[in-house]
């Protein structure tokens, strides 16, 4: 729907960005904020889940679909005025493909272990060359942001990519080719963006786009201090509130004048995943010694017959979740196994695995291992994330009924993630991800032995397990076949063999909730990231002056 120009719109948001610099930003606040000042070549749209024409306006494919070539749209300029074109596109790949950058993204953009080969054919045309073909090679492009070259270039040629656009770099210094741009940056309080007066996109009526004038980011702390910010009218959209803060919203909405929308499953899949990376040898003694329980496979097993997802989703989401019983959230239609059982709790099965597997009980009904040791071990889950710790706590009461000590550690996330990704100094913990597309290339990151996301035990130079490496041949395998019915068989068997190691125990799946002033302008939430702000440039204001006040 065609809009209103000007205005400004707050969103209320739980944590200060950690970077600006999108190569290196993997936090959600950071990408939240930096994605509104970025652009790709070619877009998912967030609701239809198809890709559309972004920065490239076209693009060919060659006949054994190896070839792809994107022409850029013409007179594009980055939110500093200086032109943008071929040149930064292939320094933006050169980027990501470099090794030393440690791009989350190269995984994505290397296939059958060989990396695309991106060349400028004109100022206005590039060439992507596939080593092998990918059935989603354009869904590739999508997220990657277009860096201007003229910007990066030096500090990437000097090593010193990964300490560009921190948060305290000038806001004239950083420039892409999305719809805002930094305005202002206040250390705990704010990130205020401004409408960028080069962007390239415009209405059905031929309006420069965006329509809101300046979007205000302000560090709320928490999801309560976050909605109480929206409750008060002091932000205007609000994102993934948790369940309780939602249901109390739903009590208020008519008197506030705001609206609600429940948008169903989405793409967030709990889970809950042990360290089973090789140790270095200073680490804690008793880490290893768990490990010797985490690596068999009826422990893991056991594990997951022993939690109750019902009670998860009845005691922490109030029913707006969905039990997981895959690697694959309950949204993505598209690729999901239908045919993987059900989970559901079975403590009496959970012992018969834990029995058999050489596992017996005190006369207090103590787990105990082969050597007679009590089986104890922590859980790590973010103390900034109630509903996480709530969980671990509910799954600590379902493990003590089949006889193990589990303690809960609440972390400060930047600890808790050091922890999981540099030191594994830890036992298990409970983490979630989202995905950005509903088609599986997103995940190679992560079901990837050598895959950085691969987070029980990440990077391996070599497959630890069989599994692994028939799991690693299956998602290569998938990503350079172009017919769907036979990628989605071989998804299916990653499903099946995650289901039967369970490296990751699956947990639940919360819906997608959101709200916003009832006077916003195509709100209109979708069940994959940003679920509010995907769309922020035809936002607008229908009532000149709604929205909050500084």
């Amino acid at each position: 729907m065609t809009g209103r120009p000007g205005g400004r719109l707050v969103f209320a948001t739980r944590t200060e960005p950690k970077t600006l610099n999108p190569v290196t930003a993997v936090d959600a606040a950071s990408r939240e904020v930096i994605q509104r000042m970025d652009a790709d070549l070619i877009h998912i749209n967030r609701v239809s889940f198809r890709t559309e024409p972004a920065l490239a306006m076209s693009w060919t494919v060659s006949s054994d679909g190896l070839r792809y070539v994107l022409e850029l749209r013409h007179g594009l300029r980055f939110s500093d005025g200086h032109p943008g074109d071929a040149d930064d596109v292939v320094f933006t790949f050169q980027v990501h493909l470099d090794e030393k950058i440690h791009s989350g993204q190269r995984d994505l953009l290397t296939l059958d272990g060989k990396p695309i080969v991106v060349r400028k054919l004109d100022a206005y045309r590039v060439a992507f060359e596939l080593p092998a073909p990918d059935a989603v090679a354009e869904r590739l492009f999508d997220g990657i942001a277009i860096l201007p070259r003229h910007l990066l270039e030096k500090p990437y040629r000097e090593g010193k990519l990964a300490e560009a656009w921190g948060l305290r770099t000038p806001p004239a210094a950083i420039a892409g080719l999305g719809p805002f741009r930094l305005k202002e940056y206040v250390a705990g309080q704010r990130v205020v963006l401004e409408r960028n007066p080069y962007y390239w996109k415009a209405d059905a009526a031929g309006n420069r786009l965006p329509y809101l004038a300046e979007v205000d980011f302000v560090i709320a702390g928490t999801d309560d201090l976050q909605v109480l910010r929206f409750q008060s009218g002091e932000s205007d959209v609000i994102s993934r509130p948790s369940a309780k803060n939602y249901s109390a919203l739903e009590k208020d909405r008519e008197r506030r004048g705001y609206v609600l929308q429940n948008a169903g499953a989405g793409f967030e899949y709990n889970f809950l995943f042990f360290n089973l990376n090789d140790l270095p040898a200073n680490t804690v003694p008793q880490i290893a010694l768990h490990q010797s329980w985490f690596r068999r496979r009826a422990f893991r097993q056991a594990v997951s017959a022993a939690i109750d997802r019902e009670a998860l989703v009845r005691l922490i989401y109030l029913g707006y979740a969905t039990p997981l019983s895959g690697p694959v959230p309950p949204g993505n239609r598209l690729w999901i196994d239908a045919d993987l059982p059900q989970l559901v709790r079975q403590p009496a099965r959970a012992k018969e695995l834990l029995a058999a597997d050489g596992f017996k009980w005190s006369p207090e009904g103590v787990l105990m291992d082969a050597e007679g040791r009590n089986v104890e071990f922590s859980i790590l889950a973010s103390a900034g994330n109630p509903e996480r710790v709530q969980a671990a706590t509910l799954i600590q009461d379902d493990l003590q009924q089949v006889g193990m000590r589990v303690e809960v550690a609440p972390l400060e996330t930047r600890s808790l993630l050091d922890r999981v990704q540099r030191t594994h100094e830890y036992d298990a913990c409970i983490l979630s991800m989202a995905s950005t597309d509903a088609d599986p290339n997103v995940e190679m990151n992560v079901w990837l032995s050598s895959g950085g996301s691969h987070l029980w035990h990440p990077e391996q130079s070599s497959p630890a397990t069989a599994w692994e490496a028939e799991i690693d041949r299956l998602m290569r395998r998938q990503i350079v076949t172009r017919q769907y019915a036979d990628r989605k068989r071989m998804y299916d068997r990653v499903q099946e063999i995650l289901m039967e190691n369970l490296p990751l125990v699956p947990l639940v799946s919360p819906n997608v909730l959101a709200g916003a002033k009832k006077d916003l302008g195509n709100f209109r939430p979708a069940l994959l990231d940003h679920y509010t702000l995907w769309n922020i440039e035809e936002l607008y204001w229908r009532v000149s002056g709604a929205g909050a006040r500084r």
